[in-house]
């Protein structure tokens, strides 16, 4: 029996699925069946976000980015605070909350060697820079919270500080 590599079979399950998303484009919009209630179509969706998180593949500089990323919890401007966390079961990915919203976020690769996670369905950023951290929301433009610092970025800046 031929072994078929777990990425090769994601992305074929992913063709296929983008090539009937095409075709069903190109149909005229047609009203759900009475027989599908709103919750089904939304199980539906929320399968089809869910299988999409998982086929994501993780690379080996994105696993490099990762081993950089401070976590814990980051003491923000205006008393609010960001929890990052490592997904046990899911190696570079991580879940970045703050005000009670949950973000599943990946390393994504920079210029500028700063460590970068993103939501890409949701369209949220955590920055990470030697002297702090920031979200931001991709989508409207703008920063959700700012002036984050772990515990090691609140050293740095000390000591940046202390040797003036």
């Amino acid at each position: 029996m031929k072994r078929i590599p777990l990425v090769a079979l994601s992305l074929a399950l992913a063709g296929a699925a983008f090539a009937a998303s095409a075709q069903e484009a190109a149909k005229p919009a047609k009203k759900p069946a009475a027989s599908q209630s709103r919750k089904e179509l939304r199980n539906e969706a929320k399968g089809l976000a869910l299988a999409t998180d998982v086929t994501e593949t993780i690379s080996a500089n994105q696993l490099e980015i990762a081993n950089r990323v401070l976590t814990g919890s980051a003491q923000c401007e205006f008393n609010q605070s960001v929890r990052v966390m490592p997904v046990d079961a899911k190696p570079g990915h991580f879940q970045v909350s703050f005000n009670n919203a949950n973000y599943l976020m990946t390393p994504q690769e920079t210029t500028t060697g700063a460590v970068r996670l993103e939501d890409k369905r949701n369209g949220i950023v955590w920055l990470q820079i030697p002297s702090k951290s920031m979200m931001m929301n991709q989508k409207i433009g703008q920063r959700m919270v700012d002036g984050c610092q772990h515990a090691e970025q609140r050293a740095a800046t000390q000591a940046v500080t202390a040797a003036k």
